[in-house]
């Protein structure tokens, strides 16, 4: 959506029992009336009241992953569109610590899926875009201007690599869902980061932090719904932290994200019990507990 047709379509207060309006323009998802976003993305005990909702949120509540893909061929202008939309993001002092890694040639989108442990919708995604945390290009400019780049060996340099990289990465998957296309963010590529620098040719530190399956959606082949969230009486706090941890909306979130696993045919296995084995120990972490080992190896100071 352009800054002229943003600035057309002020927000209005919105209860979960009241339709808004949307721009015909949106994708259809996202013009379905408020209840039914609210309901889909929290679950219908949960959907807070008076939300304001313009075209822009109702495609942000509409967002949902995709990993069936057509082979609808992408438009002309696609990756250069979602990288200036990347690079408009917020970047940390402007340093513009990230790159990204366009892959389109089937064998190195196999090889990818093969490091992500055979997620076939790598392989089946027209466009892979890997985001990086990239320290060299800093490093090279400094080696050039004979200036010193000390601080990029500090931890804190990387987070601010591995967080330009998310917050542009979103702003790709926003701009590509206005366009009508879907995505899924591949965190497995962190399970071998050493192969994924080599595949890519990565130099010394640059890593890739995750990838992004982009293309047409297939829902015939798999459905792809919203899929619910957390309460916001577990996630927003005012002023100071609340630790009380009320259980009747974990009760709820795990009734709602049942359902939608039934309605995605997938297991039916709620969220606690899978996020806690997730966290379980360094053995559930897919490779990722070596991840301070491979970082060294990719030059990576961490001090």
């Amino acid at each position: 959506m352009s800054a002229s047709a943003s600035a057309s379509a002020p927000a209005s207060s919105v209860s979960a029992s009241t339709s808004a309006p949307l721009a015909q323009s949106r994708p259809a998802a996202a013009t379905q009336d408020a209840r039914a976003l609210l309901e889909a993305r929290y679950g219908a005990a949960e959907a807070p009241q008076g939300l304001l909702l313009n075209d822009t949120i109702a495609g942000l509540l509409a967002h949902r992953s995709v990993r069936a893909f057509s082979d609808r061929a992408l438009p002309e202008g696609l990756i250069e569109t979602l990288v200036a939309a990347a690079q408009s993001a917020s970047s940390s002092s402007n340093l513009q610590t990230f790159s990204v890694v366009a892959v389109e040639n089937p064998a190195t989108k196999a090889r990818l899926a093969q490091v992500a442990g055979g997620q076939k919708h790598i392989v089946e995604a027209p466009l892979v875009l890997v985001w990086l945390a990239d320290l060299a290009r800093l490093e090279e400019i400094g080696r050039r201007a004979g200036a010193p780049t000390g601080g990029l060996a500090f931890l804190e340099t990387l987070f601010i690599g591995i967080i330009d990289a998310a917050l542009a990465a979103q702003n790709a998957v926003v701009a590509l869902e206005s366009l009508g296309l879907g995505s899924v963010y591949i965190g497995a590529l962190r399970n071998r980061p050493q192969e994924v620098a080599e595949l890519l040719g990565l130099p010394p530190n640059v890593v890739g932090v995750f990838g992004l399956c982009v293309g047409y959606a297939d829902p015939a082949a798999r459905p792809a719904d919203v899929k619910p969230r957390l309460s916001q009486k577990l996630v927003l706090h005012r002023e100071r932290y609340d630790a009380g941890l009320p259980q009747p909306p974990l009760d709820q979130y795990e009734a709602a994200l049942k359902a939608f696993q039934r309605g995605q045919e997938m297991p039916v296995v709620g969220w606690a019990g899978t996020a806690l084995n997730r966290v379980r120990g360094p053995e559930a972490l897919s490779g990722r507990d070596r991840m301070r080992e491979a970082l060294t190896a990719l030059g990576f100071g961490l001090r």
